[in-house]
C-alpha cells in the first residue's frame, strides 16, 4: 500500500507540520499545502431523500451513496440524527475503514401528526421510555427527539406556521434520566423558545435553535452542551418561497447572526450540520457570514466536533490547495483525502 506524506500547514491548529500515512515514513506528497484532520457531519440523516413533501426514508443503497459523497468532501464521522433505523443502527454497530465512522440515533422520537408522516413512525407518550431503551439496546449512542413542529398533514406538506411542543416537559427529563443513565446523549430538534424548557430539562445537544437566547446559551454552556445550527437547512433561499416566508427567513438570518457569536464566549460547542440539504462546506461558509471567525467555524466541523463526540482525527486527512482561512470556499473543493489511513481522493 502506498505510503502518502503530507507537509503544511494543519488547520484550525495553524500548526506546520509533517505528517504520514501508511508503513513507512518516506512516500508519496499529498497535493495541497493546507489540512485538517477530517471533517465531521454532525446533523446528518444518511437515509433521507429530500422531496416536495418532505423527506422520505430510503435504504442501504441510498446510505452506501450518501457515504461515498460525504468521504469525497473530506467527512471521517457524522452523527445520524435521524432515519432508517435498520440502515443507521447497523452501519454505528459495524466498523469499515473505507468509508466514514457513523454514530447513529437511530429512529426520530415524536408522536402522531408532529412530523413529516413519511419518515418516521410515531412513537405515544405512554411509549417513549421503552422507544428509548430499545434505540440504544440496538447499538443507538444519541437519541433523536423532535422538541417541537408544525401540525404536518396525512399526505406529508406542513400545515400553517404555528409550532408546538411534542411531549410534556415531565416525560422528556424522564427520558433524558433514562437515556443518560444508559450512557447515551440526546439531540433534540426544536425551533421556538420551547427549547429554554428543554435545555432545563437537560438535553445534551440543540438541533436548529433558531429560537435561543444569551441565556440559554449561558445555561447549555454551563455543562458543556452543544448548538448544531444547519443554517444550510433555516436560512437558505427557497426557489419559490413568498415575500412573507422570505422576510420571516431573513428576519431568521439575522437573529441568529447576532446569537451565534456569544456561543463561544458561555462555552457552548457549535457543531457543523448538512441536514438533508446542505454539506459540511456550505454549512462553514454559513457561519462565517452568520458571525464567526473562519477559525471557529473549521473547529465546529473539525476538531471541535471531534473532542465533543469523543473522537479521534488520528488517520484522517483532507487537504486543499489554497488556505481555507483566506479562502473559505476552497473547503468544498478538497485537493486529497486520506480516511482512515488510505488515500480515497
Amino acid at each position: 500500500m502506498t505510503t502518502w506524506v503530507f507537509e503544511g500547514t494543519v488547520l484550525p491548529s495553524g500548526d506546520t507540520t509533517r505528517l504520514t500515512f501508511g508503513a513507512t515514513t518516506d512516500g508519496e506528497p499529498l497535493p495541497g499545502r493546507y489540512a485538517v484532520p477530517g471533517l465531521v457531519d454532525s446533523h446528518c440523516h444518511l437515509t433521507l431523500a429530500a422531496t416536495p413533501d418532505g423527506p422520505v426514508p430510503r435504504g442501504e443503497d441510498f446510505a452506501a451513496e450518501r457515504l461515498t459523497e460525504l468521504a469525497e468532501a473530506g467527512v471521517s464521522a457524522l452523527r445520524d440524527v435521524g432515519g432508517n433505523r435498520d440502515v443507521t443502527l447497523r452501519l454505528a454497530r459495524s466498523a469499515d475503514d473505507g468509508r466514514p465512522l457513523v454514530l447513529a440515533a437511530g429512529r426520530f422520537l415524536a408522536p402522531a401528526g408532529v412530523y413529516f408522516p413519511r419518515a418516521y413512525e410515531p412513537v405515544a407518550p405512554e411509549d417513549l421510555l421503552a422507544a428509548v431503551e430499545a434505540e440504544i439496546a440496538d447499538g443507538a449512542t444519541w437519541l433523536k427527539l423532535v422538541g417541537d413542529f408544525p401540525e404536518v398533514g396525512p399526505d406529508g406538506p406542513i400545515r400553517g406556521s404555528k409550532i408546538s411542543p411534542t411531549y410534556d416537559l415531565d416525560l422528556v427529563a424522564a427520558m433524558l434520566e433514562l437515556a443518560h443513565s444508559r450512557n447515551a446523549r440526546v439531540a433534540a430538534h426544536v425551533n421556538t423558545d420551547h427549547v429554554t424548557g428543554l435545555i432545563q430539562a437537560g438535553i445534551d445537544s440543540v438541533e436548529h435553535g433558531t429560537a435561543l437566547t444569551e441565556q440559554d446559551l449561558e445555561v447549555l454552556g454551563a455543562r458543556g452542551g452543544a448548538w448544531t445550527p444547519t443554517l444550510c437547512a433555516s436560512v437558505s433561499p427557497s426557489p419559490d418561497e413568498t415575500p412573507e416566508q422570505r422576510a420571516r427567513r431573513e428576519e431568521r438570518s439575522a437573529y441568529l447572526a447576532s446569537i451565534l457569536p456569544l456561543a463561544e464566549r458561555y462555552g457552548v460547542r457549535v457543531l457543523t450540520g448538512s441536514d438533508v440539504v446542505g454539506t459540511v462546506a456550505g454549512e462553514i461558509d454559513m457561519l462565517v457570514k452568520h458571525g464567526l471567525s473562519v477559525e471557529q467555524a473549521i473547529t465546529a466541523a473539525s476538531t471541535g466536533a471531534q473532542e465533543y463526540l469523543g473522537l479521534s482525527g488520528a488517520g484522517n486527512l483532507v487537504t486543499y490547495d489554497a488556505d481555507p482561512r483566506e479562502h473559505p470556499g476552497v473547503l468544498a473543493q478538497p485537493a486529497a483525502v486520506v480516511l482512515n489511513h488510505r488515500r480515497i481522493a
